[in-house]
């Protein structure tokens, strides 16, 4: 399995995968086609924390008032489920690694990992 998670309009999205050659990669865009109950399990078993892929960055914490102290990981879980902005993106999935997220050490690993291929 290779997959990438990602959202069309997302500039920092867009700018990361261009830096690699995804042929023989799943590229999923998460508003069109919303992450599954089975692939965020996939993903937690990575992680062992959904709160690890939950973007604390998302507009939709400020729209419902999430206080974000008071949420536990059956919340995020629920919340990942629920609306395509709360996944940290972008994700690269394979059934060995995981890729979350734009912060300078995980793209590092990323580079790694490509150039290993």
């Amino acid at each position: 399995m290779k997959k990438v998670f990602h959202l069309n309009t997302c500039d920092t999205c867009r700018k990361i995968l261009g830096q690699f050659s995804l042929k023989d990669w799943e590229l999923r865009e998460i508003k069109k086609e919303p992450i599954t109950k089975e692939e965020l399990e996939a993903m937690y078993q990575h992680t062992q924390s959904y709160e690890a892929l939950f973007s604390k960055k998302s507009t939709q914490i400020k729209l419902r008032e999430l206080d974000l102290k008071a949420l536990g990981e059956d919340d995020y879980k629920e919340l990942l489920l629920d609306h395509y902005t709360f996944l940290k993106r972008p994700v690269f999935l394979t059934d060995k690694e995981i890729f979350i997220g734009n912060e300078k050490a995980n793209l590092q690993s990323l580079k790694e990992f490509f150039r290993a291929e």
